[in-house]
């Protein structure tokens, strides 16, 4: 028998689980350790609300998780209720697939001042993660500004232009709702340090910008590229800068009045941000390209904003006794294992980088080396020694079963037109579960 621990119920630990499955059935006991009460991660707290279709993966995930081989094993702190080395004291494997959940700072002066968020933080609060739901951003400026040129900068944007009635069918959390709804944002910024041709943004999430109700993309002619250099792109590529050239315009005059206009600012490197009590303005140096990379010039503006999102990336959260890769924020490892019996998986291996499904082969690719490891497994304790060391400390562990009764109780309790409501607070999340 192997025993397996994996760390993190988002898509790399419920694809590492399947791979467990498949490789060794019956022969495999695996449990999946989340520091919440509940499973599914970025699944959960980390797409869009909007973007239901996306997040009906968590279905595969869950017929995983019903089987009787696997277990969740939710409001469990590894390096708190238990510690790395009594985890592998326990299982012939230990994986880690906490994700990247943390912010990158931007590294720049004022980027700790009252309403400057990076995105982890504003997504985890309209997604009502119990971290972050609490964050109460000040709306009340006409401008906010977001820095990046990927998909989660075009989220952010997305959400922040939405009207109410666009919001239909999402998950969207009331309180985050009813904050938008009260919203004095009028003119979104998104700050990109190199140009459209250099964008990581997907052609799907650009189009879903130029059919909203009030949202008015606009980018400056000026920093398009001649659109014959287009013909080099690959297709996603030349479709994602199609899109950009559709919202080209000379000026912002077409742009109506009541909308919300998303101005791409290319070529703009933040510098500093300004204010006293909290943001006022951001300080952007103009750049240009030298060898793909984004040079600065010296010449220099202000924008004024109340609101500052910065979406340039996470690291992963470090555990006490596992090595990390400071410089790329991820555990140290190679091709996945990190030392005897400790692996990694997802963003938590390679960083935040692929989509969703780039996790799966990932999972796989570990249990091989996982296999190759340990054989036929050490004689360790596994599930039934993880229930002793719970019973003795009093841990309160979550089953997937008590996941079941929250996820009803947030379907029950969905406003008009939304899929859940979703509990911000973890006491919430255990007190649904413990009801009969």
């Amino acid at each position: 028998m192997r025993h397996i621990a994996i760390v993190g119920s988002g898509p790399a630990g419920y694809y590492t689980a399947e791979a467990a499955l498949k490789q060794w059935g019956d022969d495999a006991r695996v449990d999946i350790f989340d520091t919440l009460p509940v499973p599914f991660g970025l699944i959960r707290s980390g797409v869009a609300p909007d973007h239901q279709s996306i997040k009906g993966v968590s279905r595969r995930y869950e017929a995983t998780a019903l089987t009787d081989n696997v277990r969740f094993v939710g409001n469990v702190m590894i390096g708190r209720d238990l510690s790395i080395s009594e985890l592998q004291g326990l299982y012939d494997a230990v994986i880690l697939a906490t994700g990247a959940p943390n912010d990158r700072k931007l590294g720049i002066e004022g980027e700790d001042l009252p309403n400057v968020f990076g995105s982890a933080s504003f997504v985890g609060w309209y997604n009502g993660h119990p971290d972050f739901a609490e964050l109460d951003p000040a709306l009340s400026h006409d401008t906010a500004v977001i820095i990046g040129n990927g998909n989660v900068a075009l989220d952010v944007a997305r959400i922040l232009a939405k009207s109410q009635a666009e919001f239909a069918g999402s998950d969207i959390v009331h309180h985050a709702l009813s904050a938008l709804d009260a919203s004095k944002i009028r003119r979104i910024v998104i700050l990109g340090r190199r140009g459209p041709h250099q964008i990581a943004m997907t052609p799907k999430e650009l189009g879903e910008l130029g059919h909203l109700e009030r949202a008015c993309p606009w980018v400056d002619t000026a920093d398009l590229p001649d659109e014959s250099e287009d013909a080099a792109l690959d297709p996603g590529q030349r479709k994602s800068v199609g899109h950009l050239r559709s919202f080209a315009a000379p000026d912002q005059a077409d742009c109506k009045p009541g909308q919300v206009l998303v101005e791409f600012d290319f070529f703009a490197s933040p510098k500093a941000i300004v204010g006293t009590e909290r943001i006022e303005e951001i300080e952007v140096e103009r750049t240009r390209l030298e060898g793909g990379k984004a040079i600065g010039t010296g010449e220099t503006y202000r924008i004024p904003a109340g609101l500052v999102v910065a979406c340039i990336g996470y690291q992963t959260s470090k555990i006490p006794d596992v090595p990390f890769d400071e410089r790329n924020g991820r555990f140290a490892n190679e091709e996945g294992r990190i030392s005897p019996g400790l692996y990694c998986v997802g963003w938590a291996r390679r960083g935040p980088t692929g989509t969703i499904g780039t996790n799966r082969p990932d999972g796989f690719a570990i249990i091989e080396k996982v296999a190759e490891d340990i054989g036929e497994g050490a004689g360790k304790a596994g599930r039934p020694g993880f229930d002793a060391l719970a019973a003795e400390r009093g841990i309160n562990y979550m089953k997937f079963t008590d996941w079941q009764k929250i996820d009803e109780a947030e379907v029950a309790n969905a406003r008009d037109g939304s899929p859940r409501e979703k509990f911000v607070a973890v006491e919430k999340m255990i007190a649904a579960a413990s009801k009969p």
